[in-house]
């Protein structure tokens, strides 16, 4: 990359400001320009189109209403030389992640092996469009203890907990003294202590500045998984009829809460074939606890259509001969034996399915609901009323709770606090007025040097 050398440090905000989700940052440093996630922004998306029926058709499009920043060098479409080194992803959420689509191929995509799993597996899964595809990324991945050299920088991944496995925060050594950028982290899940290696290999750093997401602003609520399990168990142990669940399609650690609860009591969790996909591809990662598809109490259910995907088929014909992969006919027959994972987008099933009485509908998302899901809950309540099914909302956060984020960001110390991620910056730098760090209300598109 040819460019003027600058002397300074800075950061630019391109996504994530006022809005949950949509993180683009820029950091540069001496020359060096390096992305840190590359997402959609759901929110702003929302305020002009309604998929299908009014959708995105060119990057024009998405460029004109400011919801892909206008960058140049930076995509595929753009015939200017490449003018970023690399990006790194926290982790594959697709508000931090969806937009990679557009990124110049030659860009280098540094990820966790996790992530890459994930993106790769949701690219064969997902059809191609504008908005999501992966094709031809070369993806570099890394794990905890990797220290990757970029330019002028030193980016050293650590993981944390959340509610998609093989997510990282990183210490990013500037020539200005470290960065640290915290992406989407928790303390209260299946692994705290991922998130602790992340804020002491943080503290030790003595940044200058951190990036840190603050989404629970308003509205926490304090819980955690083990939580969850009792919550679940106490629901599935009651319930006559089939136990209709609705979680993240990559929460491993809720799809794990379910599969132990449902084995408990005695059913079997039935997964689409989409999660069941993906986590046949997780097998493969000894550093993840994910159930095997040959377990007989995991199933797979197929929604009813007329044409698979050549994966979907290559899946069932894997199973063929066994009492594995069925239909919503076969489900309606041992609904007192099921609990059944059912996309919102699939409720049609319903129909055939028939829920006997005592049966109930479970929603266990990741917020917001459009990190991964789109809800319309007014038309979800009129299709759990005509079935008599009533609504669990059995939670936990992806995200740290306000004041675990401030014994978090106290620890860390660092000179500037920059806020992302989050409706709520204000309130964000009232709650952390009396923190030595200085918070910075960011603006998006504006540089800030460190």
């Amino acid at each position: 990359m040819q460019e003027m050398v600058k002397s300074t440090t800075s950061l630019t905000f391109y996504g994530g400001v006022d809005e949950i989700g949509g993180n683009k940052i820029l950091l540069q440093d001496r020359g060096t320009r390096v992305f840190f996630d590359f997402g959609m922004s759901f929110g702003q998306k929302k305020q002009f189109y309604s998929p299908p029926f009014l959708s995105p058709k060119s990057e024009v499009s998405l460029q004109e209403l400011g919801i892909l920043p206008k960058i140049e060098g930076l995509y595929k479409f753009d015939k200017a030389p490449p003018q970023a080194d690399a990006v790194f992803i926290s982790h594959g959420h697709l508000d931090h992640t969806a937009y990679l689509s557009f990124i110049k191929r030659e860009i280098p995509v540094y990820c966790g092996e996790t992530t890459r799993t994930i993106l790769q597996t949701l690219g064969e899964v997902r059809r191609q469009d504008l908005e999501f595809s992966v094709k031809d990324i070369s993806f570099q991945a890394f794990r905890t203890g990797d220290k990757i050299r970029v330019g002028t920088i030193e980016v050293e991944p650590v993981h944390v907990d959340h509610s998609v496995p093989g997510a990282y925060g990183f210490v990013i050594h500037t020539s200005n003294g470290s960065v640290v950028y915290t992406g989407d982290f928790r303390d209260h899940g299946a692994k705290p202590g991922m998130t602790q290696d992340f804020v002491e290999a943080a503290k030790t750093a003595e940044p200058v500045a951190v990036v840190t997401e603050a989404t629970n602003m308003t509205g926490a609520s304090v819980s955690n998984e083990v939580e969850v399990q009792a919550k679940l168990n106490s629901i599935i142990s009651q319930a006559n009829g089939v136990v209709l669940a609705e979680f993240g399609y990559s929460d491993v650690d809720r799809l794990n809460s379910f599969f132990s609860i449902a084995k408990k009591n005695g059913r079997c969790l039935a997964v689409s074939l989409r999660q069941a996909k993906l986590l046949d591809a997780l097998r493969s990662d000894k550093h993840l606890a994910v159930p095997d598809l040959s377990d007989p109490n995991l199933m797979v259910f197929r929604k009813s259509k007329q044409r698979y995907e050549r994966w979907e088929r290559a899946l069932m014909e894997r199973f063929d001969g066994e009492d594995k992969v069925f239909d919503v006919f076969e489900a309606s027959k041992r609904q007192c034996r099921l609990v059944l994972a059912l996309s919102f987008h699939d409720f049609e099933e319903l129909v055939a399915l028939e829920p006997e009485a005592g049966s109930c509908y479970v929603l266990s998302a990741s917020e917001p609901f459009n990190e991964e899901m789109e809800l319309d809950f007014e038309r979800l309540v009129n299709w759990l009323r005509h079935y008599g099914l009533p609504q669990y909302h059995v939670h936990v956060s992806g995200h740290m709770m306000p004041l675990q984020l401030k014994a978090a960001l106290k620890a860390i110390n660092s000179k500037k606090l920059f806020p992302v991620h989050t409706e709520q910056a204000d309130l964000f730098a009232g709650f952390m007025r009396d923190l030595k760090s200085q918070t910075i209300p960011t603006q998006k598109n504006k540089e800030y040097l460190l």
